[in-house]
């Protein structure tokens, strides 16, 4: 599971977030596919979408490139140094941090809930 904001896990369907870094002592795994959620207690088959990890590598909070900054959904360091504070609480420009690339694995889509529907489509 990756947790991420609401407004972040619509920012990965629509391919604008594609980057994360994240302060964790469990690094996910390259290729594996995650399910998405936007808080603790979303069930699996409510979350919107799933993505795969295709690569890792650590990095100094303030090495990130601005194109970087593009990948990680936003339009300016200010902006995600603003947004890093209000979750981590700080920003250190020495700490090192796990920088995750994803593509989306599955969005979420209806399926037809039985084979009588299916016909039907």
């Amino acid at each position: 599971m990756a947790l991420f904001k609401r407004e972040m896990a619509e920012k990965i369907l629509k391919g604008e977030k594609t980057q994360t870094r994240r302060i964790h002592k469990r690094p996910l795994k390259i290729g594996k596919v995650y399910v998405v959620r936007t808080n603790w207690l979303t069930p699996k088959n409510k979350a919107p979408c799933k993505i795969l990890i295709t690569r890792r590598f650590r990095q100094k909070l303030g090495e990130i490139s601005p194109e970087d900054v593009k990948k990680e959904g936003y339009s300016s360091l200010e902006e995600f140094r603003r947004e890093w504070e209000k979750i981590h609480g700080e920003w250190n420009p020495n700490q090192i941090v796990w920088v995750y690339e994803f593509k989306l694995a599955s969005p979420k889509t209806s399926k037809p809930s039985s084979e009588a529907e299916n016909r039907k489509l």
